[in-house]
């Protein structure tokens, strides 16, 4: 059936602010849908609170809504515009959510509003449990014995039904919200009450636990016919017990008998069309046991989800973007394959690869929280290698993460305790992966690891191998190492930071010898989904050592992007939104544009958007070898937070050109001593500070700043490790922990100035002039860090002397610092006096939200700058100003309910949004700037 020719326009509803469980994925699910469906000459409205995000960018839609998730404001887009048709299986949950509150509140009825891409039954179906579970029964598919209850009665006598252990799963929750395994009766009434109170609808499912089946998710497409194709399979590393969002997971399928997975696959699909008959993606999840292979329907999501995200990414099959063009009638062989250009869309890809994702958490941002995984996730974000091999990929994965390892073990990191490494196993966290290398290393049996994390033998099998190729490196030296074994050591994913730790040599003796003398280089592949079968036009690269090379070079000028890889709480989507406006200004420019990144959600890791994609971690030696193939004329590293930033050094070292602000002006900024110097020489003030090394530098020179002080490592994002101390004791006690954590690194210690205001402006300057694109005030005081703080854009009470001071310094910094791009310095002002607290010459968390607020392509002018193409005199300038814009810190404490909701120096939301007011006199202003000393803690 061809396209709808009625459907003239549509609304896409996002997914609100960034949470624990509902993160950027969908932010690249609606940004390729609206590209999709504008492609066919559509009308593309979209409503999204959250101003970090490319989704919410003029790039992507017609018309854009800032605006809370709400009905109300639904409504109030219908009464503006002449709106065909919804699509709301683009925002994960929350979208589904209000699409299926507004049906019931006849809203789309009343608007004539046709909702598509979904089956508001078959959502329905698939959320409410007990449902499901009748439905899977009907279907012969198999199902853990359980019920749902309806209250805390029923729930303890199916319990009693039963027997332990136990799993309670909420009805109409995403992310496992609510959700957890259960061992015992005391445990049980807890976790029942939690699980009722976290559904909307107040319902749970008490089930059978499987606890260490192996788990598979299987990704489906289907069009208004009932064509169905399997764009990959997915196996989880962690057995069942851990939620898929918090496993490693590896594409295709390592472990999974052919006979099996042919079983899945047709009951995948016996599941998809059971549940009702719409057009558009599906994600269906299998637990099949370790002994019989019995197989177990766990869930089915019939619509783009995480794993959507990462089976594009995993695939190059452009998911979300098939999907939008099936919710408008057309079917899978009338499309073409984006990837090649030429051959249909109704094909399976096929792999000739493996991908590896690995999630990150940020557990030291929740002191006192639970760590272990369960069936809640809790993650933050995540990353994937892709490699020739499991190995391959799952050291590159490591080697993403910014967690300061080389890659899964040889960097001296190991852990050596034998009763802590076995502790870990059973009880995963965060390092699991590096207990496992651990335990192998220290020689426990492969068979105890086996017996205690039910992970299959063939996954382990390839940790020990990894551990044994180490063992063998470490009889040699660099000059005796020979090429078979520096070979296998490189096809098996080791870095060279690894190979020379266990050779007890420099990075770059390893570098030269294995790539000067013995000719090991990298060779970048295609990722094509059709496993060269046909000839791709996607410029989509991972990089391996293989014999020939994908990735064909060109004679154009070319600029390399650095992305900001995984999220975490400090750096999240708000960067991506930087790089890909970045590569967007720089392709006006006239370069070709080289990206690289390894985060799968995002948009920046869309094929389409730069002229060519590594898809590669951020990681010194992934970048050199790409910048020694395709030399271009510099690297841009502000925009892509302190993950790019960090390899300034080593750029400027090897002599590569950094465009825009130089490597000594952004080390200046961050080394305090030398950034004071120039506050000084320049009649700025500052509190006072010092910089100390050891704990008893700290309490001699606490006497002459004066408490309360604020402690901070350098050279961190997102206050990692902020505190404000109030006397001696505390002073000590977190510098130690502080040198303890994070070797090597120099403390500062600053006065704290309590009780006062704090502001922070943005700016772009070309080395000579200055423009401020906004300047924020704070609801909270400062002490609150900036991304935990309500900021209002433009301020709403600093008076014309306090504004005057702000916009002279920044002027004389950035002029000071020889700025060339973004620069965003942070305030504190107390009696009308104002003092710079930090100042950083890179895209900022707030410059997406001004851009948002004001509807200014700031991002792209500030790139242009930083090519040398334009000064900041070239650009007209008119930021849209009309009442005041919040920024509105979301956090994911229900993730967590045994942490308390304290705010201090060290960042904790994991997302934002932006609320417009006309003036101050609105309700939502005055009830926040009363609570705004609530939460400030130390």
């Amino acid at each position: 059936m061809p396209k709808k020719n009625h459907i003239k326009s549509v609304l896409i509803i996002g997914s609100g602010p960034i949470i624990i469980g509902q993160a950027c994925e969908f932010d690249y699910s609606g940004s390729q849908a609206a590209r999709s469906l504008r492609e066919e000459g559509i009308e593309v409205t979209l409503i999204n609170s959250n101003p970090a995000t490319i989704m919410t960018d003029s790039v992507t839609a017609d018309n854009v809504y800032l605006r809370p998730l709400e009905k109300k404001y639904i409504r109030e887009i219908l009464e503006k515009h002449e709106i065909d048709a919804v699509l709301p299986t683009m925002g994960g949950q929350t979208a589904l959510n209000l699409a299926i509150d507004c049906q019931e509140a006849g809203i789309w009825e009343d608007f004539g509003v046709e909702m598509i891409g979904v089956d508001v039954d078959a959502i329905n179906l698939t959320e409410d449990r007990e449902l499901f579970r009748q439905k899977m029964l009907e279907l012969n598919v198999g199902v853990c014995t359980g019920r749902t209850a309806k209250s805390f009665l029923e729930g303890k006598e199916i319990a009693q039904e039963i027997g332990f252990p136990l799993v309670i799963r909420p009805s109409f929750t995403m992310g496992g919200t609510g959700g957890g395994f259960v061992h015992s009766q005391e445990d049980f009434e807890k976790a029942l009450k939690r699980g009722l109170e976290m559904s909307p609808v107040h319902e749970v499912l008490v089930e059978q636990s499987i606890l260490g089946w192996k788990e598979y998710e299987l990704e489906l497409l289907r069009d208004n016919i009932g064509n169905v194709i399997i764009i990959c399979s997915i196996e989880n590393f962690d057995p069942m017990g851990v939620h898929t969002g918090d496993s490693i997971t590896v594409a295709p399928a390592q472990t999974l008998p052919d006979t099996v997975y042919q079983k899945m696959r047709d009951l995948a699909i016996k599941m998809m069309n059971g549940i009702g008959n719409f057009a558009g993606g599906c994600n269906v999840q299998f637990s099949v046991s370790p002994n019989d292979d019995e197989i177990i329907g766990i869930e089915i999501n019939p619509r783009v989800s995480r794993s959507s995200a990462l089976a594009s990414k995993a695939t190059g099959y452009p998911i979300a973007k098939i999907a939008a063009k099936l919710a408008i009638g057309y079917n899978l062989d009338e499309l073409k394959n984006p990837i090649t250009g030429t051959t249909s869309a109704f094909f399976e890809p096929a792999l000739d690869y493996v991908i590896v994702k690995i999630p990150r958490w940020n557990f030291d941002k929740f002191k006192g929280a639970d760590t272990e995984l369960g069936l809640q996730m809790k993650a933050v974000g995540e990353v994937m290698g892709i490699g020739r091999t499991f190995q391959e990929a799952l050291q590159k994965g490591c080697q993403s993460l910014e967690i300061k390892r080389n890659g899964i073990g040889a960097d001296g990191k190991e852990n050596t305790n034998q009763d802590e490494i076995l502790y870990k196993l059973e009880h995963p966290s965060w390092d699991r992966l590096f207990a496992i290398w651990d335990a192998m290393k220290l020689g426990i049996a492969m068979r105890t690891v086996r017996k205690i994390t039910k992970i299959d033998k063939w996954f382990l099998r390839q940790i020990l191998d990894l551990v044994l190729v180490e063992k063998k490196i470490s009889e040699f030296t660099v000059d005796t190492i020979p090429f078979e074994l520096m070979r296998e050591a490189k096809e098996k994913g080791f870095g060279d930071r690894q190979i020379a730790h266990t050779l007890g040599c420099l990075e770059s003796e390893v570098f030269n010898k294995r790539y000067e003398e013995m000719g090991i280089k990298r060779q970048f592949k295609l990722v094509d989904t059709c496993a060269a079968e046909f000839e791709a036009k996607t410029p989509y690269f991972y990089s391996t050592f293989d014999s020939e090379n994908e990735s064909n070079t060109t004679k154009k000028k070319k600029i390399v992007v650095l992305g900001a890889g995984p999220n975490r709480i400090g750096q999240g989507i708000e960067f991506d939104y930087c790089c890909v406006h970045g590569v967007l200004a720089s392709k006006e420019a006239g370069y070709e544009t080289i990206m690289i990144n390894c985060n799968p959600e995002t948009v920046s890791t869309d094929p389409d958007v730069a002229d060519k994609l590594y898809f590669e971690p951020v990681f010194w030696e992934h970048i050199y070898e790409i910048i020694l193939h395709e030399k271009p004329e510099g690297v841009i590293v502000q925009l892509g937070g302190q993950t790019a930033l960090k390899i300034a050094e080593k750029l400027t070292k090897y002599g590569i050109k950094i465009l825009g602000t130089s490597y000594e002006a952004l080390d200046l900024a961050e080394d305090r001593g030398s950034f004071s110097t120039l506050l000084k020489e320049n009649n700025i003030p500052y509190p006072k500070f010092d910089v100390i090394e050891t704990a008893d530098e700290a309490l001699d020179k606490a006497e002459d700043l004066g408490f309360p002080l604020l402690v901070r490592p350098s050279y961190v994002l997102g206050g990692q490790k902020m505190k404000i101390v109030i006397n001696e004791e505390e002073l000590e006690q977190h510098v130690v922990e502080t040198l303890r954590d994070i070797p090597g690194n120099k403390v500062l210690l600053d006065h704290y100035l309590d009780g006062a205001i704090e502001a922070e402006a943005d700016a772009i300057c070309d080395g000579e002039n200055v423009y401020i694109i906004g300047i924020m005030e704070h609801i909270e005081p400062a002490g609150i860090h900036s991304g935990d703080s309500y900021a209002v854009l433009p301020p709403y009470n600093l008076g014309d002397l306090v504004i005057e001071q702000i916009k002279e310094y920044t002027k004389k910094i950035a002029i000071a610092l020889k700025t060339k791009g973004l620069l965003n310095i942070q305030f504190a002002i107390k009696d009308d006096k104002v003092y710079i607290i930090e100042a950083n010459p890179r895209a900022s968390r707030t410059v997406p939200f001004i851009c948002k607020a004001y509807q200014e392509p700031y991002v792209n002018y500030a790139t242009k700058v930083m090519l040398g193409k334009n000064k900041v005199t070239d650009f007209d300038f008119k930021p849209v100003k009309k009442g005041y814009a919040i920024k509105v810190p979301v956090f994911s404490f229900n993730k967590f309910p045994n942490v308390d909701k304290q705010l201090g120096p060290e960042m904790k939301s994991t997302g934002e949004a932006i609320y417009f007011i006309d003036n101050l006199k609105d309700e939502y202003f005055r009830d926040i700037y009363s609570r705004r000393n609530l939460y400030l803690s130390r």
